[in-house]
């Protein structure tokens, strides 16, 4: 037996401690209690992150509204190996442009966060500039239902704070994104 086992014959146990403490320190240990179980319930899950899977997403623009960051953590990345590096993206350009300029009234980004860099006649290079991406996904759109699809959206796990509940899976209406492994933090498209 040690000192403190001699000088205190009965020792404070959590049942005598709930007992006499009341309704209200009890209350407080129990929601205590609680709160330390659903954390190690949940510690499993730190190793899953939300993400979007590019085959289901229809690119309805509620990531940018519905993240509850004020900026979204959902960008546009771009397949460079897809992209067929057209003059006319379709990511790029809105519909029916008329002339082939880079006018503001032309470009389907609202932000302007793709950037264009001519390779030789007639390709170009895009990429993306996430600091300007908000997440919109009128690119995507553009490119998916003009071009090849080399655009999509896929939630940054740098920016995400990877909330239980991601308010963005709530609402989005094709169940696009979803809680994946670490290992597959970042759905990619082939």
């Amino acid at each position: 037996m040690n000192t403190t086992e001699q000088s205190n014959p009965n020792p404070v146990t959590r049942r005598n401690f709930l007992r006499m403490s009341g309704s209200i320190v009890a209350g407080g240990a129990i929601a205590s209690l609680s709160g330390v179980l659903m954390k190690n319930s949940l510690a499993g899950e730190t190793d899953y992150f939300w993400q979007i899977d590019p085959t289901k997403c229809t690119y309805c623009g509620r990531c940018e509204t519905n993240c509850v960051l004020s900026i979204s953590a959902v960008k546009c990345v771009h397949t460079h190996k897809v992209c067929g590096y057209c003059d006319l993206c379709g990511g790029y350009y809105r519909t029916n442009v008329k002339d082939l300029n880079t006018a503001a009234e032309n470009m389907r980004c609202p932000t302007g966060a793709i950037k264009r860099v001519y390779v030789e006649d007639p390709y170009f290079e895009y990429t993306i500039d996430e600091s300007l991406c908000i997440g919109c996904g009128k690119c995507a759109k553009g490119c998916n239902s003009f071009g090849n699809g080399s655009l999509y959206m896929q939630v940054k796990q740098d920016l995400c704070k990877n909330c239980n509940e991601c308010k963005i899976s709530k609402v989005c209406p094709s169940n696009a994104i979803q809680r994946v492994p670490y290992a597959k933090a970042y759905i990619l498209k082939d």
